[in-house]
């Protein structure tokens, strides 16, 4: 096995992966390892028994490693969706990033890393030809499951940079909000932009927990100011800036 990437330094093969199910990468999916040190956490994307692994992790440090080749349908997404696809895994390449993540308190990632974790993903989003809205934190394709990247994550930084897309935050302001419980033809308004972009959220015209799981998903990426899960006019004008901007 060669580097598919020249940023890649080292080579630590995983054996969990398989044949993409005759699909195309066209998605980059960016995670947290979630795990105290690297040691554990590349034990783990090893480990037959976890069955689970990415292409790449990125150490603190920047070093870049190898574990699945590009070709290959890595076992990183797990359950997930996006804009109707279920089979998230044989549709995009996956970087792991070493962070304790929300359990262990989420502290700043390291500049070292994130300038390396930028290059990988832009390398890769180059080679593949993979769109702008289409490189994704784990949590936006398994909102009921997943936090990672995490809402501290610098998603601005990288579309700064020619990944991802990416527009202002719209300022906090005081004014209508929905929250789990409410119902109504505004709800579906919301529900329906929100599956627009791509999120797995059904049009029911309720505000339930899936519903709260999908917004606060969104705000870790898109509307970092506060992570609540409620549709505030911030989150809302936000996205609808999103689906505007939205590369054609």
């Amino acid at each position: 096995m060669t580097p598919d990437s020249p940023l890649a330094t080292r080579i630590q093969p995983s054996p969990n992966h398989g044949e993409r199910l005759g699909k195309r990468p066209d998605m980059l999916i960016l995670h947290y390892t979630g795990m105290d040190g690297a040691a554990a956490a590349l034990q783990r994307l090893a480990d037959p028994i976890a069955e689970v692994s990415a292409h790449y992790v990125v150490l603190e440090d920047g070093t870049i490693l190898q574990m699945v080749q590009e070709g290959r349908r890595a076992w990183h997404a797990g359950r997930a969706s996006w804009q109707g696809e279920r089979d998230v895994n044989s549709r995009s390449l996956g970087i792991e990033i070493v962070h304790p993540g929300h359990v262990g308190g989420l502290p700043p990632y390291p500049e070292a890393q994130v300038a390396a974790v930028t290059a990988l993903a832009r390398d890769i989003v180059v080679r593949w030809a993979i769109p702008a809205d289409r490189v994704l934190a784990h949590s936006d394709i398994a909102p009921d499951r997943k936090e990672d990247p995490g809402e501290n994550f610098p998603w601005r930084r990288l579309a700064a940079e020619g990944v991802g897309h990416h527009v202002p935050e719209v300022p906090l302001r005081d004014g209508r909000f929905f929250a789990e419980g409410d119902a109504g033809q505004p709800i579906e308004a919301l529900q329906a932009m929100l599956a627009l972009y791509g999120y797995d959220q059904p049009v029911t015209g309720t505000f339930d927990p899936h519903m709260r799981a999908v917004v606060t998903a969104f705000q870790r990426h898109f509307r970092q100011a506060r992570v609540d899960g409620i549709a505030d006019a911030s989150t809302i004008t936000t996205l609808r800036d999103l689906i505007a901007s939205r590369p054609t």
